[in-house]
């Protein structure tokens, strides 16, 4: 049984992303990201916690691992999906593409932790989303730094898998004190805005 509803999604991508940039440590975290557990989705909300915790405190590289979860997640999410499904998004017309986009970015956050949950709008070539309760910003003192860069890094490996270019970037995030987490992508028919709005 899963607890508190920890996405496999999450869990596989983070182990993947550890794998890549921290391989000597791989065995450190597989304390809490077990075989057994990335296999049977067993993994809890404590062990996410612990992971992410000790993540921080490596410096660097928990954006770089945060990031790299991010793309995978887009990637797994994206090859999950039925082959008629990935051609009609694909065919779609960019106003269209980019709408469906954003509900499939909204699916990710739900199925990476079932206590999220991501609300878009899209105005003027501008799409805003916003994350609540993101498992990655819940800290107990405020972080120097934006701590949901894998949602990010989702986003726009989302957006690149169909030809959509442009780039989310978090303009605020619970981890450093703000109320939610705020991603904005800038778009202007199917192309990336030289610069973002606030």
């Amino acid at each position: 049984m899963r607890e508190a509803g920890i996405g496999r999604v999450l869990v596989a991508s983070l182990h993947q992303g550890i794998a890549d940039i921290l391989p000597t440590r791989l065995s450190f975290y597989e304390n809490w990201l077990n075989a057994e557990g990335l296999r049977e989705g067993t993994i809890g909300l404590a062990p996410l916690y612990a992971v992410l915790s000790f993540l921080r405190q490596e410096g660097e590289a928990y954006q770089m691992i945060t990031t790299r979860a991010g793309e995978y997640a887009a990637e797994w999410t994206v090859a999950s999906m039925p082959p008629l499904q990935r051609a009609a998004i694909k065919a779609a017309p960019a106003w269209l593409r980019t709408r469906m986009l954003l509900r499939l970015a909204r699916q990710l956050v739900r199925n990476s932790y079932t206590g999220s949950r991501a609300i878009s709008r899209f105005r003027r070539g501008l799409a805003s989303i916003d994350v609540r309760a993101s498992v990655f910003c819940t800290v107990r003192e405020p972080a120097s730094q934006p701590l949901c860069g894998f949602y990010a890094a989702a986003f726009t490996r989302l957006l690149t898998l169909f030809n959509m270019h442009a780039r989310a970037e978090v303009v605020a995030c619970r981890g450093t004190g703000q109320p939610t987490c705020v991603l904005k992508v800038a778009m202007l028919n199917g192309q990336a805005r030289e610069g973002l709005e606030a």
